[in-house]
């Protein structure tokens, strides 16, 4: 039981600070359109803070009013106000898809302690946890969200692979700071080309496949309507329905042309240039960090701290960007990438060594 009422208390806590949200949200959005839906949010998450005030009384449990913390607020706010809109839709959107899944997870873990009225009243939240998510996935649409996952990516893979490669040259050179600087700029623009390249490549390539996969579906709609139906109904079985459902399914589908094309292949709006700018650019923008002090310092021994204070810092605001965009817990995504970034530099710092052990290149 004690659990149960752990977890009864922080969703209550959780919506309440939602409605919150939503309701703040409302009075800075200039926008009617999403200042309405932010409104019905509002009034439907304190709805749901309800439930759970009453889901405790029952128990015995008198909840106590949340405290509302600043930070998250704020950082929604700043979101907002230097990345967009789109930045608020992928923030609000991921706490909806984390929010489904833990009340499904207490409904299917907890059904036998509930009421047969708890339960539905349960039901009805996550259907409008649901519903929330879809709205807050046609804003990521909208305002090209992933867009902002390229450039918070992009950045963190430069920070990563040229703070490793700067502080290798420190072992190798440590008394030409400024010829581990020149490298590391070189490899960082031949890395954010790479990168730019590669997402402009890969954006590109899944529109062809789509594109490809719509007119060969066409092709069979307009020549060959029976062959369209296998293909729906071979779709359908691979997707784990019955045959016989799935010939049913099948036969209804085939009727409805286009509508079902979009269905099987779906939509990729995607911009190939857009994608590459974003992440090509944030890629050297990560460069920027780990490589500056090397400029400024008269050894390489001396600007590598400098390199490493700076560059762990930025990692741990990409990390909590990262975990902000995604849901997550920001201390264990901040220190994830903040540990992982920092032990790659000190394995290359080693590699470094044994390179200039090796063929003693550090006089060069």
């Amino acid at each position: 039981m004690s659990r149960l009422i752990e977890l009864a208390e922080k969703f209550y806590r959780d919506e309440y600070t939602d409605s919150v949200l939503y309701s703040r949200l409302a009075k800075a959005e200039k926008d009617e359109r999403i200042k309405a839906e932010f409104q019905r949010l509002a009034q439907i998450e304190s709805d749901h803070a309800s439930f759970w005030y009453e889901f405790l009384k029952r128990r015995g449990i008198k909840p106590e009013k949340p405290k509302i913390g600043r930070f998250h607020f704020t950082s929604v706010f700043v979101l907002r106000r230097v990345l967009g809109a789109g930045a608020v839709a992928s923030l609000l959107e991921m706490g909806e898809r984390d929010a489904v899944k833990k009340y499904y997870r207490f409904l299917t873990e907890y059904s036998s302690e509930m009421s047969e009225d708890e339960r539905e009243k349960l039901k009805s939240v996550i259907l409008d946890e649901l519903e929330h998510e879809k709205f807050f996935r046609e804003e990521e649409k909208t305002f090209h969200t992933e867009n902002i996952r390229d450039l918070v990516l992009g950045m963190n893979d430069g920070l990563v692979e040229i703070l490793g490669a700067v502080t290798g040259l420190s072992a190798v050179y440590p008394n030409r700071p400024e010829l581990v600087g020149i490298s590391g700029l070189i490899v960082g623009v031949a890395g954010s080309l790479s990168m730019g390249i590669g997402a402009f490549i890969s954006v590109r390539s899944q529109r062809q496949v789509n594109e490809a996969l719509r007119e060969k579906m066409e092709v069979l709609f307009r020549v060959s309507p029976e062959r369209a139906r296998e293909e729906i109904m071979e779709r359908l079985i691979e997707g784990g329905l019955p045959k016989e459902i799935a010939e049913k399914t099948a036969e209804e589908l085939a009727q409805k042309g286009d509508a079902v094309i979009s269905l099987l292949i779906g939509e990729n709006n995607e911009n190939e240039v857009r994608s590459a700018l974003y992440t090509g650019l944030s890629y050297l923008l990560g460069v920027a960090f780990p490589v500056t002090p090397y400029f400024l310092a008269s050894s390489s021994l001396t600007a590598l701290p400098f390199s490493i204070l700076l560059a762990g810092t930025v990692l741990g605001l990409v990390g909590t960007m990262v975990a902000l965009l995604s849901g997550i817990s920001i201390r264990k995504k901040a220190l994830e990438m903040v540990s992982t970034g920092l032990g790659a530099a000190f394995l290359s710092y080693l590699f470094g060594r044994l390179m200039e052990a090796v063929f003693h290149v550090s006089a060069l």
